[in-house]
This record gives C-alpha cells, structure tokens and sequence, in this order.
C-alpha cells in the first residue's frame, strides 16, 4: 500500500510499518546508514532509489543501486555505476565510466572526471575535485576542496591542492 504522506520517525518504526511505505535512509555518515539498509533488507523493508526530479541522468547506461539517492542538481554521465546505499549530493558531477561502490557519499558541489573510482563508504567532501582516472579505496575522507590528482590506495583523511594524506 503507498501512501500520500511523509512520515520520518526511528529505524524501528519503519520495520514495523514495512509495506505500508517505501523508505529511504537520508543519513550521511555511511557507517550508519549501512548498518540501517542491512537491517532494514533483512527485515523486508522496502528500499527505493530516489533520483531528484532536477537530478540529470544522462541516458539509460547509468546503474544505481538500492537505496542510493541522487539530489538535485547532480549530474550523472553515461556508463556510470552508483553501488547501493550511496548518496550524490546536490550540484555534483559524476562524469562518464565513474564507479561509485556502495555507501559512497559525494557531497555538495563536489566533481568526478572520467572513470573515476570511489570505494565503499569513502566520503567525497563539498567542493573536491577528483581527476581522470583516479583510484579512491574504501574508508577514505576527502576534505572539502580539496584535489586528487593521484590514487588513494591507503584509507585515511586526505586535505589540500594537490590532495595528501592528514592522518
């Protein structure tokens, strides 16, 4: 049964209500959000993809995952794949062949050239830039504005022009 109405409440409420409403996870911390999509799978909730009516999807070879939101503004070329749990966050560019592994969050305004890839539950921070045919492993930060010009193959928090490692 689908529902009119906007109901935001606890991680339980929805298990309790599952199949009276599609859900979405709007936490942007991925550990979290992970452990609330895998609870919510294994109790049958349903998980939708929200794609914001001014989000742009370039063509039919962009793949999004289960519970990945895309917010207004983003854009998002062809052959990109957005793994699930993932969110794109307003006015961000994911351009062509990019891979975005699950519970990646590209924050505000931040862009992706070419073939980029992003592994799971690495944060994209507001502004950054991320060059051609760069490699981001799994569990990195990347601080606001900054640019990676270079693979991140150690996790970590990476600030600055070019991007380095902070701790």
């Amino acid at each position: 049964m689908k529902t009119e109405k906007t109901v935001v409440g606890c991680v339980d409420f929805a298990i309790n209500h599952k199949g009276e409403f599609d859900v979405i996870i709007a936490v942007g911390n991925a550990f979290i959000r992970k452990q609330i999509q895998e609870k919510y799978e294994r109790a049958g909730v349903n998980l939708v993809t929200l794609v914001h009516p001014e989000g742009i999807l370039s063509d039919e070879t962009v793949r999004i995952g289960k519970g990945t939101v895309i917010m207004a503004g983003a854009v998002i070329q062809s052959g990109v794949e957005i793994g699930d749990g993932v969110i794109v966050n307003t006015l961000a560019s994911v351009d062509h062949g990019c891979k975005l592994d699950d519970y990646a969050h590209i924050s505000v305004g931040s862009h992706l050239a070419g073939n980029v890839k992003v592994g799971k539950s690495t944060w994209v921070g507001a502004g950054a830039i991320i060059c051609n045919n760069v490699s981001v492993s799994d569990d990195v930060v990347i601080g606001a504005g900054a640019v990676v010009v270079k693979d991140i193959v150690e996790k970590g928090t990476y600030t600055g022009i070019p991007a380095r490692k902070i701790k």
